[in-house]
């Protein structure tokens, strides 16, 4: 099976990794003129006229970014099969549409208010509670598009940095970690949930991600589990999909934005669990059976972000798993990332620390069960 990708980055470049072992073929719709996926075929299409030839070379469609076009993705969809659907896209792409969603299913969300001026947001800021997070309805992605206000007078400045004609403004979160769940659902309905990983980010860009957790209680994971199950059956779901949440002290969960694809604060999944996320997202999009998301250990993921590090010095680092994308460096650019697996978290922890001394302004690894 050919399998069509939009997009040409290191999440596609992942996704034909797993895909060779099952005999699937990759072709790549590139928009950008920068594809980094190395691998498989790459039609770079930049002037929108290469779509005819894209989809006659492959069988389904699957995307590995959800800011594309959703008209694009309907006109697709009427000539081969795509998953996830354009509804996922629509919805996840606009995060007005993603919160109207979680409050129709009874998801719990931090409280927000939607704005288009300056002045609104002012107001929102005042009623909320300062501090609170603007951000972007659209495109914002990474710590873009946002701009955290402490108090309600830096409204007008935090409107034209955003430089955007919607905002979504939402209080501020007491909140004890940054959580995901990662489940994938096949075109049977069956689903399948990957444990709970704890995600620690630095200027918007996710640093570490850490599976499963020593100290999560089982409650939480089925909480998260239901959350999640309701999101794709609810959006008739194929593939893999991320919900990302805040963990707040009483063991509550609020869902902060969902992605309709393979993740970052998922690729721990490439060496700890059974079956990778990327695996899986291939067996579901092709009616295969969903394969084991049990994690074999405690697994940590680092991103290398801007510069790389040593890789006979990472590598050297027991169970050490380096997946680099073959980008060129540049600041705030995700170049790579380390997998680490230890049989405890006590030496997963340290490990952790030897990885991030060798890395370039990598931040210290810190999580909240420590």
């Amino acid at each position: 099976m050919n399998i069509g990708v939009l997009g040409a980055g290191q999440l596609g470049r992942m996704l034909a990794l797993a895909g060779y072992p099952l005999a699937n073929r990759f072709t790549f719709l590139d928009t950008t003129g920068h594809p980094s996926a190395g691998i498989g075929e790459v039609l770079i299409d930049t002037d929108q006229n290469r779509l005819d030839e894209f989809l006659a070379k492959v069988n389904l469609v699957t995307y590995e970014f959800e800011h594309l076009p959703v008209a694009l993705v309907r006109a697709i969809e009427a000539v081969k099969p795509v998953h996830p659907s354009s509804e996922a896209i629509r919805v996840c792409q606009n995060r007005a549409e993603e919160k109207a969603l979680f409050d129709r299913l009874g998801i719990p969300t931090p409280a927000y208010r939607l704005v288009e001026s300056a002045d609104e947001l002012e107001a929102a800021a005042r009623a909320l509670g300062c501090p609170v997070v603007a951000k972007s309805v659209t495109e914002g992605y990474d710590g873009k598009g946002q701009a955290v206000i402490r108090d309600p007078a830096e409204a007008g400045d935090a409107w034209r940095s955003i430089g955007h004609p919607q905002l979504i403004v939402e209080s501020f979160v007491d909140f004890v970690r940054e959580v995901s769940i990662i489940a994938v659902r096949g075109r049977d309905g069956q689903v399948a949930f990957y444990p709970m990983a704890e995600n620690v980010h630095v200027d918007g860009i996710l640093r570490y991600s850490i599976a499963p957790l020593p100290d999560l209680d089982d409650g939480v994971q089925r909480t998260a589990d239901e959350y999640i199950r309701t999101l794709l059956d609810e959006l008739d779901y194929v593939g893999v999909l991320t919900l990302e949440l805040f963990q707040t002290r009483d063991g509550g969960l609020l869902a902060n934005e969902m992605a309709p694809r393979v993740h970052n604060s998922g690729h721990w999944t490439l060496d700890g669990a059974v079956t990778s996320q990327f695996e899986n997202h291939l067996r579901a999009i092709q009616g295969l059976p969903l394969g084991d998301t049990a994690a074999r250990m405690p697994t940590c993921m680092v991103n290398v972000i801007g510069r790389e590090g040593d890789s006979a010095e990472i590598l050297a680092i027991p169970d050490a798993h380096l997946h680099r994308y073959d980008k060129g460096e540049r600041p705030g650019r995700k170049l790579a990332h380390v997998n680490l697996l230890a049989p405890t978290h006590g030496e997963l922890l340290n490990k952790m620390r030897t990885c991030a001394a060798l890395l370039p302004d990598a931040p210290a690894p810190r999580f909240s069960f420590e």
